[in-house]
């Protein structure tokens, strides 16, 4: 009896055990905020001729086919953007594939959108500021007037 029970306590000392503990780090949303609206300034066009109007994400434009850029630019600027989140952490950017502008029952297409930095973001001190551009296109004599979006130009932003 007594090396049946001595062999039963080496077997239970056979068994050890280690304890770990858990851990999480929550960080705070990322977010978005518009700063400055995208606008491409004046804008001429021919009667006979479409073309488009491209804006650079520095806010430089150039034109195609039949869109002449007046002397007076009027308010030409990149939309900008700041995002903010967990410092040290990259995101990824999300731009829409086109935007209707309209004047009435007048349309124009806005599409080709880039931005500054392009897919990918870094949040190094916490913030960045994205610009974001795109491509005006002119069908031909488009109505004068001021066109303005009919769906929000949207910005998604991610941590990746």
């Amino acid at each position: 009896l007594v090396a049946i029970l001595t062999i039963a306590s080496f077997t239970a000392k056979a068994q050890v055990s280690a304890t770990a503990t858990s851990s999480a780090n929550i960080i705070g949303p990322i977010s978005i905020t518009k700063n400055i609206d995208l606008s491409f300034g004046n804008v001429a066009v021919s009667p006979t001729l479409g073309g488009t109007v491209i804006l650079a994400p520095a806010g430089t434009r150039t034109q195609t086919g039949g869109v002449t850029l007046p002397v007076i630019t009027g308010s030409v600027t990149a939309a900008k953007f700041t995002v903010s989140g967990q410092a040290g952490t990259t995101y990824a950017i999300t731009l829409p594939a086109s935007v209707v502008l309209t004047n009435g029952g007048n349309n124009m297409t806005v599409d080709g959108f880039t931005s500054t930095p392009t897919a990918t973001g870094t949040l190094a001190a916490g913030t960045e500021e994205i610009f974001v551009s795109s491509t005006l296109n002119d069908d031909t004599a488009q109505v004068s007037g001021l066109y303005t979006n009919t769906s929000d130009l949207v910005v998604t932003v991610n941590y990746n």
